[in-house]
């Protein structure tokens, strides 16, 4: 009997990930490619296309890197128990709990034009709102948890002996750090890094709120897509969803490899 309830619950999950998931992705691709190959790479290529994906590409590495060098002190400060972890632990959190228009509006209230942060970098010359800046800032905080929630049970499970060993050898903390953690917390980053790219990729709410969408100046590749949407140019929309679905694919593969690498990885420590 067991047997046939776990039959009929897999089937039941799989007939649903395939509604969900399955039949939208194949729609996204029949729309995309139903004039056939020209009139894809036609509307992949044009000038608002190839803006609004360079603009993405472009927010998303500065994402990356941001999101490391803040995502990593992060994760030791919590799994240390360093005083003020809780704090630090919850801000991390707070993106999860937010909703990504509220965000883009929050910074918008601080750095718009007629807020007294934002009037203040105008005054010398640095634009937030409704520039790269402040894209850059909204995807910042809706994709910093990624990297910390990788890398915190890694550093828990590792421990601190090498790191004590390294320092009685005589390692400075940076040479330890690249040395003895970085090696060892390889996977779990990659995989945080990865997951950042596809939230990043993604991103919507915040960054239309912040954008103010305005077109070849701050417009993503989700921006572009709802846009050509609303203005009924269905090819062009079908076509960087298109692309933007296969970037998320390939993510997801790599993602399963990053998975199992890491508990190997984990497993012989």
């Amino acid at each position: 009997m067991s047997k046939v309830w776990t039959v009929v619950g897999t089937s039941i999950a799989y007939v649903w990930l395939l509604l969900l998931v399955g039949v939208p992705f194949a729609a996204v691709l029949v729309g995309a490619l139903a004039g056939g190959w020209g009139p894809f790479w036609q509307s992949v290529t044009s000038q608002e296309a190839l803006f609004a994906l360079r603009m993405t590409g472009e927010i998303t590495g500065v994402t990356l890197l941001a999101n490391l060098v803040l995502g990593l002190p992060m994760a030791f400060w919590i799994a240390r128990h360093v005083p003020g972890w809780r704090i630090v632990q919850w801000l991390v959190e707070l993106p999860l709990s937010v909703s990504p228009v509220v965000a883009g509006l929050a910074l918008i209230v601080v750095y718009g034009p007629n807020a007294l942060v934002g009037a203040f970098l105008l005054h010398i010359h640095v634009k937030v709102a409704f520039a790269f800046p402040g894209m850059v800032l909204a995807t910042i905080f809706v994709t910093l948890p990624f990297i910390v929630h990788e890398t915190v049970p890694a550093i828990r499970a590792i421990g601190d002996t090498q790191e004590q060993a390294a320092y009685v050898l005589g390692a400075s903390p940076w040479r330890t750090l690249w040395r003895v953690w970085l090696p060892q917390l390889k996977w779990s980053i990659l995989y945080g890094l990865a997951l950042t790219t596809a939230r990043s990729l993604g991103e919507f709410g915040a960054v239309l709120v912040v954008s103010g969408s305005i077109v070849m100046v701050t417009e993503t590749a989700t921006l572009f897509v709802y846009q050509a949407s609303v203005n009924n140019e269905m090819q062009a929309a079908y076509a960087v969803s298109a692309l933007l679905a296969l970037a998320s694919f390939a993510l997801i593969l790599l993602l399963q490899f990053l998975k199992r690498a890491g508990g190997r990885n984990l497993r012989d420590h």
